[in-house]
């Protein structure tokens, strides 16, 4: 059997050829699902696909009419999948439940003290031979406050970063995280995580409920020179309200791996068009501001632990066994 591996980077390609080798083919394609895209799947009973494929009501209307059985999706969310769509074709959809939350929350520290240090400024003048330290200036993280917003697995692994700084610590989730309590962490309410935090990173999932949890009204309660970080989901923020704040000069800095329309962006090269978005454009433009391309989880242990989990579901679906990271289970 031949599986179709949809949105596949360069450096995943052997590492997913590899993982399959001795169980399926595996065809891997750079190109994204989407409803241009989905006819290449006909005839394939099992397709691989990344967070920024569109998994539609039109898409897996699509697949389901060329035979399409199961979506193997190689990531934790899965916010681009119509689950309800996807259930009434009879359709198995599975994730990857879990993988290193080091990758993701040593990355979250990464654009924090890149834009409190003015990391990408300071390269920039450097290789133009400019040593100056005017406007380079960036501040102790030790005895400041950090604000974990979800304290999970990965806002677990941000914790320690911080308490390792000697920060103390403020955590706001529907429960508590023991191994967070046992840092010193207080569960406070959103309003005043925001309001006393000088680092706020965002590590829950994108859910109706969660969409745009960081909005107008948050952003305006956090610190002038608050550093905000999201490599969670870009539609955690409400962006536009973002750039308004950026416009009146307000936070030391916003590191952010994710973009609430970042689909049809991300993971492409796009550097001789014209960028239509004119919120990302703008964005990107803020010295304060750094934005890189969802590449968090980008590590060669997560992405082996993702691949590995994908090639496990796909021999579960044909075995017809039923693991934790089932979504849509087989019919």
């Amino acid at each position: 059997m031949e599986i179709l591996a949809f949105g596949v980077q360069a450096d995943e390609r052997p590492l997913i050829e590899n993982a399959f080798r001795g169980h399926h083919e595996v065809r891997c394609l750079d190109v994204f699902l989407n409803a241009d895209t989905a006819p290449i799947a006909a005839g394939h009973e099992i397709i691989c696909t990344s967070v920024n494929c569109d998994l539609g009501h039109q898409v897996l209307q699509t697949l389901a009419a060329g035979g399409t059985q199961m979506v193997a999706q190689r990531s934790t969310g899965f916010n681009n999948i119509d689950l309800g769509v996807a259930e009434r074709l009879a359709m198995t959809v599975a994730r990857v439940s879990y993988y290193s939350p080091y990758s993701v929350a040593e990355f979250a520290w990464t654009l924090a003290m890149a834009v409190n240090r003015r990391i990408v400024r300071a390269s920039t003048r450097t290789r133009d031979f400019d040593f100056r330290l005017d406007g380079l200036m960036g501040r102790d993280l030790h005895g400041r406050t950090a604000g974990v917003l979800g304290t999970g697995k990965i806002g677990e692994a941000f914790a320690r970063i911080a308490h390792g700084f000697g920060m103390r610590l403020l955590g706001w989730d529907i429960a508590e995280n023991p191994a967070c309590v046992e840092l010193g962490m207080e569960y406070v309410a959103k309003e005043r995580l925001l309001a006393e935090s000088d680092v706020v990173s965002l590590h829950v999932p994108l859910l109706p409920r969660t969409e745009h949890l960081i909005d107008a009204a948050a952003l305006k309660s956090m610190k002038d020179d608050a550093i905000l970080v999201n490599s969670s989901r870009g539609g955690l923020i409400d962006t536009a309200a973002l750039v308004t704040e950026l416009r009146a000069g307000r936070f030391t800095g916003v590191g952010l791996d994710v973009y609430e329309a970042e689909a049809g962006l991300f993971f492409l090269d796009k550097s001789l068009q014209a960028i239509e978005d004119d919120t990302l454009a703008r964005l990107v433009t803020f010295p304060n501001v750094l934005v890189t391309s969802h590449q968090a989880y980008y590590t060669v242990d997560a992405v082996g632990q993702i691949i590995d989990t994908t090639v496990a579901n796909v021999l579960d679906y044909r075995a017809g066994r039923r693991s934790e990271n089932v979504l849509v289970p087989r019919s």
